[in-house]
């Protein structure tokens, strides 16, 4: 199972090429991926397959894979019609399409992540497939950007879909809490559920995520809204794919939970009416794309219905109901797609006589349809005689209830028959006026392939219901209860038969009055679209409100609010809780006490100073004592960090002020505020205070001792902070260079506003540059004479060679001695820093010619690849692996592969220091100049 999402990832990071090369006959090629997944799918049918790989145990985060009845069936259908839809687009689209490598990307991803959906036994990796499914969904739905219909209707279905997924994560949650476990496989086989209302909340929640997925009323209207995607994306995704997760979600669950309290009260009523309304919009509708979608929507509400019952039987016909839906819609969004290819339109008031053009396309949309209105010998009329079986037949509804459903079922399938009769006669139907009429172009045989062989199965399926119920039924048997009806084409002349003669002659008679049933000015029911509209509008007043409210423009006011936050909630907190006796020391040194003043006095100085750079070294120099305080206390790493980050922070500063007067003016200066003293005197002593009384609370030992021998243990290295940093803790480190990247981006979107300007200049690409004059600095000599420093050129030409020595030695040292990617390239940054003061901006390009973009990418791309690797071996993400060699002349070498990680923060930091010096620095000086 993981080799089959492997491989999809593979094909999609691919696809974008291989369409560069073969071009629109690339499709061919990548739906060889799905095709032979699906091999393996039937290779394992009727076994329970399991696959793990530990990824975050702590948190339950690990890769649970479990391949079993349903999910063979979900597989089996996703793969097979992935399969066909991607061969269906090696004719679909044009040659020269925009683009259609981005396209067969998100196309062959989303086949994988369905895949990844449909196994996984980890509720939370499921949810990850989940909303990876939706993004991809919004992608595909939005592929022609340049149009607006196409970018609402995305965004529209990103946002439904997005928001049930949210509350479904809740839900999860408050299962895997309560269970104790967040795996399917572990719920499931629980004989009862757990008392109280946590998992009914939870249950609603998942509930609402399923019928945000699967388009059930009143969260329905972003699927014909999502018509706007190519007929190929709403074949597969609307038709086949992403719109029966929330069935698979609901099937999946209801073994164990269909007799929880909300379940039936949610689902079943809400199927019900989705069948009714979808099936009477879809008579009014005039494009035949429309007509599907509201159609799809009418079907999933059948679907959602039978699955939710909770009986054996009904299962069997849900999930028949599914396999046969997938065949049959697929086939005719295909079939869509071809008639608007050939005739240039899709509106059924222009169509005619298109069944004696192309009578091939005729009979596969035939076929289609009679298995989409439920007529014999197809697969769907099999499902919907199983599924008026188990409606006339579950004694766990009341019967008033089974009356209601059976009811409600009845007359959404005469809808079905009505729209199906409609699509056909619209479609291919003969009308006497001939202008009408339409220009056609016949397909080709590889356009017509892919849905003949679905028409085709969907017959093969209703002819041979027994094996189809050999396929189906071991899922049904999983739920309480005795399956006592097994699929079959002919059940004898009984009640759901007699039924189905009713609701064909019902549809029909619809059909025949069908011009009586146009489409409403004025919906009774309201519009959805409008109600959506409206919802948005209101959310962005409602937010502006609470801008207003809360962010007046004021920093000020802002800080003022979140410090008096901090003194007021937790200060209160501990004055009604659990209190502990403090012990305080004062110093351990008078040393210390020393530091401590100086800091306090340069704090006060601080606000007194009316010198812009006076401020800035005077705070600097609260952040070197507290280095020298760090050292003092036996942390050598921390205070040498410390020092790194004042020293560059200074530069930063200083490079800022240079746009500033040097003095602060009289008219920008403020007198004393008593209330921000207070404020500043409160969080002052908040803070200590909330420090000591944390640390008194401690009861057990604390976790510092077990670090350093874990730090050797685990990470192989003995200085135990940087192995927290590259190894225990890598995570964390992730986290925060990916915010490093994400504040190096945006410091250079603010200065070069369109694009950064590639690597630094260099002293040749300065028309003023002469290779024959004599400096200590290859750039120097450009410098303005009132600007340039002997001294310091001379100084920097000594002293980088030895910086960038200490760099990497602290790159290499920092496994085992203070030291690390981070100091190493914090200095490594001081060294471009000093480059930069002695010979200006076109000395960065002398002294590293390579663009801060490259740098910070390379970095991050190391840093997460390394993750990446360790999990493609066998071991948990960003652990390390330890290599001992033993080397003539070098001796016992000991490699932690914990450095290739560190690697990625080392360029981490030195792109941001390269971005920050061209940023704020040589972007400056290029203005002024």
């Amino acid at each position: 199972m993981l080799a089959v999402l492997l491989v999809h990832a593979l094909a999609a990071l691919l696809a974008p090429l291989c369409v560069r090369v073969l071009g629109r006959n690339a499709f061919y090629l990548l739906a060889l991926v799905p095709l032979g997944s699906l091999g393996w799918v039937i290779a394992h049918w009727g076994t329970t397959v399991r696959t793990q790989v530990q990824w975050a145990p702590q948190i339950s985060m690990d890769i649970d894979l479990r391949f079993d009845a349903l999910s063979a069936v979900m597989c089996t259908l996703v793969l097979g019609v992935g399969a066909l839809i991607l061969a269906y687009c090696g004719r679909y689209f044009e040659r020269d399409e925009a683009r259609l490598g981005v396209f067969a990307a998100e196309l062959t991803g989303f086949a994988g992540a369905m895949f990844g959906l449909v196994v996984s036994d980890n509720m939370l990796l499921l949810y990850v497939f989940w909303e990876i499914t939706t993004v991809l969904s919004f992608l595909l739905v939005g592929h022609y950007a340049e149009r607006s219909v196409s970018r609402r209707a995305a965004i529209q279905a990103l946002l439904v879909t997005g928001a049930g997924g949210l509350a479904m994560l809740v839900g999860i949650v408050i299962l895997g809490l309560r269970y104790d476990s967040f795996l399917l496989s572990d719920l499931l086989t629980t004989s009862s559920v757990p008392a109280g209302s946590a998992v009914s909340v939870a249950i609603g929640l998942v509930l609402i995520g399923a019928i945000s997925k699967s388009a059930i009323v009143p969260l329905h209207f972003w699927l014909p809204g999502a018509m706007a995607a190519p007929t190929p994306v709403s074949a597969y995704l609307h038709a086949a794919a992403m719109v029966k997760a929330g069935v698979y979600l609901v099937a999946r669950l209801a073994p164990t939970f269909a007799q929880t309290p909300p379940w039936h009260l949610m689902l079943l009523p809400l199927g019900v009416a989705t069948m009714l309304l979808a099936g009477w919009r879809a008579i009014q509708v005039h494009d035949l794309k429309l007509v599907l979608a509201f159609g799809t929507v009418s079907q999933l509400g059948l679907m959602i219905t039978m699955t939710a019952i909770g009986t054996p039987d009904a299962a069997l016909a849900g999930l028949t109901l599914l396999v046969a839906h997938g065949l049959f819609k697929a086939c005719l969004f295909m079939v869509v797609g071809i008639i608007d290819h050939g005739a240039g339109t899709r509106d059924l008031r222009r169509l005619s006589g298109l069944g004696r053009r192309a009578p091939v396309l005729c009979a596969i949309a035939v076929l289609a349809t009679l298995s989409m209105a439920a007529l014999p010998p197809l697969l769907g009329f099999v499902g919907k005689e199983s599924a008026l079986g188990a409606l006339w037949s579950a004694e766990v509804l009341s019967p008033p209830v089974r009356f209601a459903l059976l009811a409600g079922v009845a007359v959404g399938s005469a809808f079905t028959v009505a729209y199906s009769i409609r699509f056909v006669w619209g479609a291919f139907g003969i009308t006497a006026n001939p202008e009408r009429a339409v220009t056609w172009h016949a397909p080709g045989p590889l356009l017509l392939g892919p849905p003949a062989v679905l028409a085709v199965a969907g017959l093969v399926g209703g002819l041979d219901a027994e094996a189809v119920d050999r396929w189906l039924s071991p899922y049904a048997e999983s739920l309480p209860g005795v399956l006592d009806t097994h699929l079959a084409l002919w059940h004898g002349f009984t009640g759901p038969l007699a039924l189905t003669v009713v609701i064909v002659a019902a549809g029909l008679a619809l059909f025949l009055v069908r011009g009586r049933i146009g489409e409403p000015a004025h919906p009774r029911l309201g519009n959805a679209d409008r109600n959506y509209d409206a919802a948005l509008r209101a959310m962005d007043r409602l937010s502006l409100r609470i801008t207003a409210t809360v962010q007046s423009g004021s920093l000020p006011a802002s800080q003022a609010a979140i410090l008096g936050t901090l003194i007021v909630l937790p200060t209160v907190l501990l004055a009604v809780g659990t209190r502990t006796g403090v012990r305080l020391r004062l110093w351990d040194s008078p040393l210390q006490a020393a530091i401590g003043a100086i800091m306090i006095a340069m704090a006060l100085a601080a606000t007194v100073l009316r010198n812009r750079l006076a401020s800035v070294l005077v705070v600097g120099v609260t952040g070197y004592g507290c280095g020298v305080i760090f050292a003092l206390h036996g942390a050598p790493d921390l205070a040498l960090t410390q020092f790194l980050v004042e020293t560059l922070t200074l530069v930063v500063f200083v490079l800022v002020l240079r746009a500033f007067p040097a003095e602060i003016a009289a008219s920008q200066g403020t007198a004393f505020k008593f209330r921000r003293a207070l404020l500043a005197v409160g969080v002052g002593v908040t803070v200590p205070v909330l420090a000591a009384f944390a640390i008194a609370a401690r009861h057990g030992n604390p976790i510092w001792e077990a670090i350093p021998d874990a730090a050797y243990r685990i990470g192989g290295g003995k200085n135990a902070v940087n192995v927290l940093l590259v190894d225990i803790r890598a995570w964390d480190t992730l986290g925060e260079i990916s915010v490093l990247v994400v504040a190096a981006t945006g410091v250079a979107s603010l200065v070069f506003r369109s694009r950064r300007f590639g690597s630094a200049p260099r002293a040749a690409d300065s028309p003023n540059y002469d290779p024959d004059a004599v400096s200590w600095l290859p750039a120097a000599r450009l410098l303005d004479r009132r600007d340039r420093s002997m001294v310091l050129q001379i100084t920097t030409r000594l002293v980088f060679p030895t910086i960038m020595v200490l760099s990497v030695y602290f790159f290499f040292a920092g496994h085992n001695a203070p030291g690390g990617g981070f100091a190493g390239g914090l200095v490594a940054g001081l060294a471009l820093t000093l480059r930069y003061l002695a010979g200006g901006r076109y000395e960065l390009g002398e002294a590293l010619p390579v663009d801060a973009g490259h740098l910070l990418g390379a970095g991050l791309t190391l840093a997460a690849g390394t993750a990446t690797a360790s999990l493609l071996l066998g071991a948990p993400p960003l652990s390390s692996a330890i290599i001992e060699v033993t080397l003539p002349l070098l001796g016992h070498i000991k490699l932690v592969t914990a450095m290739f990680f560190d690697l990625g923060v080392y360029l981490v930091l030195v792109g941001l220091v390269l971005d920050v010096l061209r940023s704020l620095g040589a972007r400056l000086d290029k203005e002024v100049s």
